[in-house]
C-alpha cells in the first residue's frame, strides 16, 4: 500500500485539485481526491511530493531497434540486437512518467511479455505485431526484393479482401491488442506519396470489420486527406499523424468519435537530422511539416479527441523525452490541463475494447502514477524528460524513487 500526499493532484481528467491524496493498494487506487476526505492509512509509508498524476500514455510508438532514421535498416538488423536495444528504450520511457506505449509495429507484442513476466523493467505496451501495408505502401521496403520484405515480422504486405482478412488474423495470432494499417503513403518510404490513399475502401472495411469481431480496433497512418477520409469511412478509430487534416476532415472525426495521435515529436525530431536522412525522407519531412502543424491546430479548435504519441522509433533517439509530445501540443493551442488530458485519460481511448482502466486517478483504476517535482500546469516542460519525475508506480509497484 502507498499513500501520496500532493500539493496539486492532477486526476487525468476534470480539475486538479489542491492538497490532494492517491492510495494505492496492491494493483488499484482506492482513493484519489482532497486531504479532507482522505481515508485513515496508519503504518503506510506517506510519499510528500509536490504534483501527482496518472502515468503517461505514448499512444504511437515503434520499438524496432533502428540507430538511424532510415527504414531500409529495419531489414538489416538482428532481432536480438533489436531486442536489447529497444528493451533499453522501454526502461527510459518509464523512467520518465510513460507507464503505457501503444506500440504500433514492432517488437511490441514481445517486449509485453517478458515485462510483464518480470524479465525486463518497462511500461504496459499494447502492440500491434506488423504493419499492413498494400504492395508499394509506406510499410513496403521499396529497396527490397518484395518475397524478402514479405518475411519480416514487422511488416505485413498484403492485397486484396483474403489477403488482408489473414493478415489481420496473423496479428491477431501473436496477440496483438491494436491492429494497425496504412491508409496513405508516408514520409520514411521512398516511393510512395504521403497524400495518396493506400488500401481500397473495401480493403479497409474489411480490415476494420475483422479486427472488431476480435473486440480490436484499427489505427490508420494517415497524413493525406484522401486516406484519413477512407479510414473513417471504414470506421477506424484512431487516425496517425494526420498532416493533411482540414476543417472538413476534423468535423468527420468529431462526427465519427475518432481519435487523432497527432506525433508532433517525430516530424521535429526528423527536421533535425537531414545528414542522416535519405534524401528522400528528408524531403517529404520537410515537404509536410507546416501542414502538419496547421492540421494539429485546426483539429484543436475543431474539437478532435487528440492522443499524445511520439512516433520514436530510433534507438536510442529521444527516449524518455516521450513527453516533448504535451510541450508540442501546448505550443499549437492546447492548455496544459488539455495536454495532460491528451497524454493520460486519453490514452485508453485508442484500444477500444482492449483498454484497461488506466489513465485516471479515481478509485478502481489501475495504480499507474507518476509523482513530479514540479506544477505541469505552469510549465509543461517538467514533463519532457526523466529528471523532474520523481517517483513512478507501475501497478502499484514503486518503480522510481528520490
Amino acid at each position: 500500500m502507498h499513500r501520496i500526499e500532493a500539493t496539486t493532484l492532477i486526476p487525468g481528467r476534470g480539475d486538479p485539485i489542491i492538497n490532494g491524496v492517491v492510495i494505492t493498494d496492491g494493483r488499484a487506487i482506492t482513493y484519489a481526491g482532497p486531504a479532507t476526505g482522505a481515508p485513515e492509512t496508519p503504518d503506510v509509508a506517506v510519499h510528500r511530493v509536490e504534483t501527482v498524476m496518472p502515468g503517461m500514455w505514448d499512444c504511437h510508438a515503434h520499438f524496432i531497434g533502428v540507430t538511424g532514421p532510415n527504414l531500409e535498416d529495419v531489414l538489416k538488423l538482428s532481432p536480438a540486437t533489436a531486442a536489447v536495444r529497444t528493451i533499453a528504450d522501454a526502461q527510459r520511457a518509464l523512467m520518465a512518467g510513460f507507464t503505457s506505449i501503444r506500440e504500433v509495429g514492432g517488437l511490441g507484442v514481445d517486449l509485453a511479455v517478458a515485462i510483464d513476466e518480470g524479465a525486463a523493467v518497462g511500461p504496459s505496451i499494447y502492440g500491434s505485431g506488423g504493419v499492413l501495408s498494400q504492395t508499394g505502401g509506406h510499410a513496403d521496403i521499396h529497396a527490397f526484393p518484395l518475397d524478402f520484405v514479405m518475411t519480416h515480422p514487422f511488416l505485413a504486405v498484403c492485397d486484396g479482401v483474403p489477403e488482408v482478412l489473414k493478415t489481420v488474423r496473423s496479428q491477431l495470432r501473436r496477440n496483438a491488442k491494436v491492429i494497425k494499417v496504412c491508409a496513405s503513403g508516408g514520409v520514411m518510404s521512398e516511393i510512395d506519396h504521403p497524400i495518396h490513399q493506400q488500401f481500397s475502401d473495401e480493403e479497409l472495411r474489411a480490415i476494420v470489420e475483422e479486427a472488431a469481431r476480435s473486440e480490436r480496433v484499427v489505427a490508420a497512418h494517415c497524413h493525406g486527406k484522401p486516406g484519413i477520409m477512407a479510414a473513417l469511412r471504414a470506421g477506424v478509430k484512431t487516425i496517425e499523424h494526420g498532416s493533411y487534416l482540414d476543417g472538413e476532415a476534423a468535423e468527420a472525426m468529431v462526427e465519427a468519435g475518432a481519435v487523432l495521435v497527432p506525433t508532433r515529436s517525430v516530424i521535429e525530431q526528423l527536421l533535425g537530422m537531414e545528414s542522416a536522412m535519405p534524401a528522400y525522407a528528408y524531403r517529404k519531412a520537410v515537404a509536410v511539416a507546416d501542414q502538419h502543424s496547421l492540421a494539429i491546430k485546426t483539429a484543436i479548435t475543431t474539437g478532435v479527441t487528440i492522443a499524445t504519441g511520439t512516433d520514436f522509433f530510433v534507438s536510442p533517439g529521444l527516449w524518455g523525452m516521450n513527453g516533448l509530445e504535451l510541450k508540442h501540443m501546448v505550443e499549437h493551442g492546447m492548455t496544459p490541463i488539455q495536454a495532460i488530458e491528451a497524454a493520460t485519460a486519453n490514452g485508453p481511448l485508442t484500444l477500444g475494447p482492449q483498454a484497461p482502466d488506466a489513465g485516471v486517478l479515481t478509485a478502481g483504476f489501475d495504480a499507474d502514477v507518476i509523482a513530479v517535482d514540479g506544477n505541469p500546469l505552469d510549465d509543461i516542460s517538467v514533463l519532457v524528460g526523466p529528471d523532474h519525475v520523481s517517483h513512478v508506480w507501475r501497478h502499484g509497484d514503486l518503480v522510481k524513487s528520490p
